[in-house]
């Protein structure tokens, strides 16, 4: 970080207090004897605001994302993208007219009103551990090592502690504000780098590229591409996208909202991947030291900001909803004090993970949407579409999912482990479901 200059510190650190002050306006701006509101923000998302906090909360793993992108080019654009936007569809379309949404705040709260307390809490565990912010803090971490020269343990340690300073104190309306600013930040940080690089190289540049980094499935086999649009499609179970749902103000408001904000991910993408490719054709170490070469001063400071943001507005949303998920869904405590203790408890069991997680942020991605998926998807699914889909195909094909995944993620072989948990789930779901119709007629 040695060609950084003092104007690039007093933008990223402007870039950085406009953050703090979101936070704060947020905490003013809460109603102290209103849970909703400190939960859902009273479900009065705007189209505006449920489009900047829902992109920014998605983008969180940049550094994940971008080394992808710089060691295989179009395949991260498939694998982090058009899978992706397949499954936001799916949802605005499919998922979203059935959730009730004015009579319920959480997907565990929706499943237990028909499955049963069991199966929500079982759904409540299941989101919580998808919720643990590993990656995150990871890419956190890095970013700070990446910046001030620090160790990266110690960067995942400061950065974690600064997010639950502010975390603990503003509830979902200062998530939301916080998400505002890093949403235009972080956006017109990486549209900065891909026009810049376009400027200066050129189109034909990427052409010193092997061919791998313009095939659909680059390195990879075509069996692993596959399984990262099995795992987008956890997006119909992501405890996130229903939060935002519940806090929208309406059903209609959260289906543009998702759509717009699948669009907004599109040019996001595109500018990532090409920027990480450009990065590659040009022997530049990585994305990130290539773009703090390519820009000028003062957007240097931009870019970290940009960065930064990405980062925060998903890891303060993670441990949010991953604390209230534990203290109103599992606990069942209304309690805001309950709340902030289960942020915390959840805030350091995902650093002793990231810990042992040899830094590498895809492995995590790949372990818990993996399990997510192959736990969820089918039995909501059944929950959404089939008529009279009972508590038992529920839950058995639920545990079985989860448990098969894990088992072939301890003993690996030549295929990946969610296939094996989503076929395991989807037997058992159809098989209790067929054997519970029978004997109904």
């Amino acid at each position: 970080m040695g060609n950084l200059e003092l104007i690039d510190f007093a933008v990223f650190f402007l870039v950085l207090s406009a953050t703090i002050a979101s936070v704060v306006f947020g905490i003013q701006k809460r109603s102290e004897n209103n849970f909703l509101d400190h939960l859902l923000m009273g479900r009065k998302l705007t189209l505006p605001l449920f489009t900047a906090t829902l992109v920014a909360t998605w983008y969180g793993g940049i550094f994940g994302v971008a080394e992808i992108a710089f060691n295989e080019g179009l395949y991260n654009f498939i694998t982090q993208g058009v899978f992706w936007y397949l499954s936001y569809i799916v949802f605005a379309l499919f998922i979203l007219p059935k959730i009730k949404q004015k009579s319920y705040s959480s997907l565990p709260e929706l499943v237990s009103s028909r499955m049963g307390r069991f199966a929500g809490n079982w759904t409540a565990s299941l989101n919580i551990f998808n919720l643990l912010p590993i990656a995150y803090i990871i890419s956190l971490g890095k970013f700070l090592s990446l910046v001030f020269d620090i160790h990266f343990e110690l960067g995942m340690v400061l950065g974690l502690l600064t997010v639950l300073s502010y975390s603990l104190f503003g509830g979902f309306r200062s998530v939301v504000y916080s998400d505002i600013v890093q949403f235009f930040v972080m956006l017109i940080s990486v549209i900065m780098v891909f026009i810049f690089a376009i400027f200066k190289f050129g189109i034909t540049k990427l052409s010193v590229l092997p061919e791998s980094y313009f095939s659909f499935t680059g390195k990879s086999s075509l069996g692993e591409t596959f399984m990262w649009g099995l795992i987008a499609f956890g997006t119909l179970v992501d405890p996130n996208f229903y939060q935002r749902s519940y806090a929208a103000m309406d059903v209609k408001t959260a289906q543009k909202g998702i759509l717009l904000s699948t669009l907004i991910w599109l040019i996001f993408d595109i500018s990532l991947t090409v920027g990480a490719m450009y990065a590659k054709a040009t022997g530049a170490l990585d994305y990130f030291n290539f773009s703090l070469n390519l820009l000028p001063i003062g957007l240097k400071g931009f870019f970290l900001a940009g960065l930064l943001a990405t980062i925060l507005s998903t890891l303060d949303s993670y441990l949010f909803l991953a604390g209230s998920t534990f203290s109103v869904d599992l606990i069942k405590s209304k309690s805001t004090r309950t709340q902030k203790i289960s942020i915390v408890m959840i805030a350091f069991i995902s650093l002793a993970l990231a810990f042992n997680s040899n830094g590498s942020i895809k492995s995590v991605w790949k372990f818990l949407g993996s399990l997510s998926s192959a736990a969820l998807l089918f039995p909501m699914l059944g929950f959404y579409f089939l008529k009279n889909f009972k508590t038992t195909a529920f839950m058995a094909s639920s545990i079985l999912g989860a448990f098969t995944t894990l088992y072939f993620t301890i003993f690996p072989n030549a295929i990946e482990p969610i296939y094996y948990g989503l076929a395991a789930s989807m037997i058992t779901a159809l098989a209790i479901y067929l054997i519970n119709q029978l004997r109904s007629e």
